[in-house]
């Protein structure tokens, strides 16, 4: 990948582009909380070639998720269950909506 191509990838919400150090000091957290996220397999971080784990802005979000629970008392294990039913919950409204929009009879006078 040229550098050129990593430039067009910085929009990119699923790009791994923070290192566990740079991750855990925007998080105001630190690499062992990272790793115990990564053991309850809340997050997935990618590997560079040397090995080191690289995150995603999405990653960091759900890792931000993780730690405000954990800041207000939940166990992480806890925790990572709760984020993993809020996603399923998200995901199971989004497919609702859509065969609510596909169910509705079209509209007889927008049919021209």
């Amino acid at each position: 990948m040229t550098a050129d191509d990593s430039f067009g990838r910085l929009d990119d919400d699923d790009y791994p582009a923070y290192t566990m150090g740079r991750a855990a000091e925007m998080l105001g957290t630190t690499q062992a909380f990272l790793r115990a996220l990564g053991k309850a397999r809340l997050i997935t971080p990618l590997r560079s070639e040397g090995g080191h784990r690289r995150y995603s802005r999405y990653q960091l979000r759900i890792a931000a998720r993780a730690r405000e629970l954990v800041d207000q008392g939940t166990p992480i294990e806890a925790a990572c269950r709760i984020i993993i039913l809020e996603d399923q919950l998200e995901e199971a409204q989004r497919i609702n909506a859509e065969y609510h929009r596909a169910a509705e009879p079209m509209d007889p006078s927008s049919a021209a």
